[in-house]
């Protein structure tokens, strides 16, 4: 399931000045600030489509600023279009250094599950290592889950046991989305990948 979006919002006179105009001489309407602010409660009431809508509108008079730019990508990922989501965010991704943790947080993992998404495991994998040094200790269940699977299927079978005992020790520890079908998936798992290791060793050893 995807998650909702919490963030803190830098203060709306301040958002208004990082707006870049396409045009130099361009001078900002009105409206645009009405349109920038009710994006904003879009975004944070988590209404995404709603506010891509207006975004866009933004964009296509501005050069929006890094911070909108990954919150359109999150919009994307709301709405199922992987391919702009990663576009967008790992675009920005190197400019956002000075946002918070947790901030910094939400759009690795949106990247790193856009990524997983698309199939695209190795471009995933990093970006849940990334997510996993920001978040906080309840929400790294997620990440651990999706690396197991990442590894898995770059044929990496150490690793991916690793992490879904990872996963499972998150989970059991702070909860998180630890429904009983996926705690039962991870064990599976991880039955799995142990009957493939000692299998490996056997075969080494004879």
């Amino acid at each position: 399931m995807k998650r909702s979006v919490s963030l803190c919002i830098v203060p709306f006179a301040i958002a208004l000045l990082l707006l870049l105009p396409l045009n130099a001489g361009a001078q900002e309407q009105p409206r645009d600030s009405e349109v920038l602010g009710r994006a904003i409660d879009y975004f944070q009431g988590g209404k995404y489509r709603e506010a891509l809508t207006l975004f866009q509108q933004l964009e296509s008079r501005y050069r929006l600023n890094p911070r909108f730019t990954a919150y359109m990508g999150v919009c994307y990922y709301y709405e199922w279009d992987y391919e702009r989501a990663v576009e967008l965010i790992d675009s920005v991704l190197p400019r956002l250094e000075a946002f918070s943790p947790h901030e910094r947080a939400l759009y690795y993992y949106v990247s790193a599950e856009s990524h997983f998404a698309l199939q695209q495991y190795e471009e995933a994998l990093p970006k849940f290592e990334q997510h996993l040094l920001l978040c906080h200790d309840n929400e790294k269940g997620d990440s651990f889950y999706r690396l197991g699977f990442c590894h898995l299927f770059l044929h990496d079978i150490d690793s991916a046991y690793e992490s879904f005992k990872s996963a499972q020790s998150y989970y059991t520890q702070f909860g998180g989305n630890s429904t009983s079908a996926r705690n039962a998936q991870i064990q599976q798992m991880i039955r799995g990948l142990e009957d493939k290791i000692v299998r490996r060793r056997t075969q080494l050893d004879n």
